[in-house]
């Protein structure tokens, strides 16, 4: 049966109801599956990422982010953890495992193993996030893959 047919027999799924069910699906859709088409569902048009030392704003930084991510972890696995639930907010963490496959800002791929965590607070407007806050360590870990990596003998 191609993919095609399996996605149409697909019966569609109820939209999440809780905002901590909103980002466990968006996680999976985006990271897991790689679903870019969803996007529009889960982040609001005047998306904005507060990222240390920079913004990401929009919906077409976020799909770059997200290629870039699944070209360079394209099997890459995510456990939500919701810390604390609001009325217009989430604090949680995600933890994602994934192997290095492919070059990633700068690091080229050196087929290990990874695993990062980042800590969000989302603020959603309308069912859709509209602003997140995010610390990760994703930065550092390839850094440090690729001094673990052992280079040319002498």
């Amino acid at each position: 049966m191609s993919a095609a047919r399996t996605r149409a027999r697909r019966k569609p799924s109820r939209p999440p109801t809780t905002l901590a069910s909103r980002i466990r699906v968006a996680n999976a859709e985006l990271l897991v599956e790689g679903r870019l088409e969803t996007l529009a569902d889960h982040f609001a048009p005047g998306y904005v990422a507060h990222l240390t030392g920079r913004d990401l704003r929009g919906h077409a930084a976020v799909r770059r982010f997200l290629a870039e991510l699944r070209a360079a972890f394209p099997e890459v696995r995510v456990e939500v953890e919701i810390l604390l639930e609001g009325q217009d907010r989430v604090a949680w963490q995600r933890t994602l495992r994934a192997v290095h496959r492919g070059a990633f800002r700068g690091f080229p791929a050196t087929g290990r193993p990874l695993v990062w965590r980042d800590m969000v607070t989302s603020r959603f407007q309308r069912g859709r996030i509209v602003e997140d806050w995010v610390l990760t360590d994703l930065a550092e870990r390839p850094l440090l893959a690729r001094k673990r990596t052992p280079g040319p003998r002498a």
